[in-house]
């Protein structure tokens, strides 16, 4: 007789989840037999990742939504408890990275769409989704994907270190405040990982090149290399496993 598999039953809610490290741990957690929600701005990117986890033990569920607006972000999250159930695991996953350069030129519009994607949005989705997993008595797993930009300086990317320290920092206070109630909260750093995402940086000859005379691992990372960890931070496994930031970069930020 098989041994279930490591979340069946579970339901978890992945934002940026059509492509990249978003898709590479909605598929890791379906393998795994959660009922997972991809969500983000791009039907097309959205439909063809569920249409690829089809035979999956659980079910891939698509569903279009801009993670910088308030009024989405509530319709997703009621969507998903009404058609899954409630969420047990929530995976911040979308970000964006505009207004590259020098921090002088860093515009008030690039800090505020930065700001709201990559922070408010998911404090937006914890206070919509960890006041259940406490009521329910039952605990839960927020994971956060922030970035080793949020560990030391970007160079030319001031507000996109901001926002992932930020969120390093929220990880840790909502750990915190959570952790009585047996909702652990941890965060993901994850180093170049070759995505549409990261392209400015890894479609430089001269970033790579650096990248691989420095790095003790010398190559770019995969999407698949981050989705192992989020699903031990997703299962039983790390029941005991909050407040903290696993960094996955290659060995990057060890030299």
């Amino acid at each position: 007789m098989s041994s279930p598999l490591p979340l069946s039953g579970k339901v978890a809610l992945v934002t940026g989840g059509g492509r990249g490290i978003g898709k590479a741990i909605a598929h890791r957690l379906a393998s795994a037999g959660a009922n997972v929600v991809i969500a983000s701005r791009k039907l097309e990117h959205l439909e063809r990742t569920a249409a690829e986890f089809a035979s999956l033990p659980g079910r891939t569920l698509p569903m279009v939504c801009h993670a910088g607006r308030k009024e989405e972000l509530e319709r997703l999250v009621s969507l998903t408890t009404s058609q899954l159930g409630p969420i047990d695991i929530l995976v911040n996953n979308s970000a964006t990275n505009i207004g590259q350069g020098p921090a002088l030129e860093v515009t008030d519009e690039a800090f505020l769409k930065t700001t709201e994607l990559n922070v408010l949005a998911p404090l937006r989705l914890v206070r919509l989704i960890v006041p259940s997993m406490i009521a329910r008595g039952a605990g839960g797993s927020v994971i956060n994907i922030a970035s080793i930009a949020g560990l030391r300086p970007q160079r030319g990317g001031l507000v996109y270190s901001f926002t992932k320290a930020g969120l390093i920092m929220m990880t840790r206070v909502w750990a915190m405040e959570f952790g009585a109630h047996n909702v652990r909260v941890n965060a993901i750093c994850p180093g170049l990982i070759k995505t549409d995402f990261s392209e400015h940086f890894w479609n430089n000859p001269g970033y790579v090149a650096e990248l691989e005379r420095t790095q003790p691992i010398p190559r770019i990372g995969r999407p698949e290399e981050i989705a192992g960890i989020a699903l031990y931070l997703a299962s039983i496994e790390s029941s005991y496993v909050t407040g903290q930031c696993f960094t996955i970069d290659g060995g990057n930020t060890a030299v």
